[in-house]
């Protein structure tokens, strides 16, 4: 049984989620967790995408510098690149446009199946974003209300505890 006849799983669309970084202000992926999730090695991931550098300007796939990995690293605690014989070299980022051209780059019908899954996974955080953006817009509107409630309260109040209150009559 050659392994091309094996039967791949794809992957679920909280799998990719977790895949998804948030770097230079951009959602992204990492080269070595596509190339997982397409079922090849990272190597030949971007020796395909270097083929085809034309398909892959900056504003769709860049190179991590040092810092970003390091970063990376400590907060989600990706392996080492220096440890166990790892990376040789800085791991790519690809954006949602990355993404969709590498469907165009790896061709087999596995890869559009798991792009499609990727698609999906970005336009669903889009979405959740959206909905927490409505979410802090809705805070900031209560928080206001209480703020102008609450402040004719305290105005009452201070106007109850000032020394300027009206002289009484005597009691005769």
């Amino acid at each position: 049984m050659n392994s091309n006849s094996k039967k791949q799983v794809r992957p679920s669309i909280s799998e990719i989620e977790k895949r998804i970084y948030l770097i230079r202000g951009q959602k992204v992926m990492l080269d070595s967790d596509l190339a997982d999730l397409y079922g090849v090695t990272t190597f030949n991931l971007n020796k395909s995408v270097k083929r085809n550098a034309e398909r892959f300007p900056l504003d769709f796939m860049f190179q991590l510098k040092n810092q970003e990995v390091t970063d990376l690293i400590f907060q989600i605690g990706i392996s080492s690149s220096n440890s166990h014989g790892g990376r040789r070299h800085l791991p790519y980022a690809f954006t949602q446009e990355g993404v969709a051209m590498l469907s165009s780059v790896l061709r087999s019908e596995y890869a559009v199946e798991v792009n499609i899954f990727i698609m999906r996974a970005f336009v669903k955080l889009r979405e959740m974003m959206v909905n927490y953006e409505e979410l802090g817009l809705r805070i900031d509107q209560l928080e206001d209300k209480c703020d102008r409630q609450f402040g004719s309260i305290f105005d009452a109040i201070r106007e109850l505890m000032s020394d300027h209150s009206v002289p009484r009559k005597r009691i005769i």
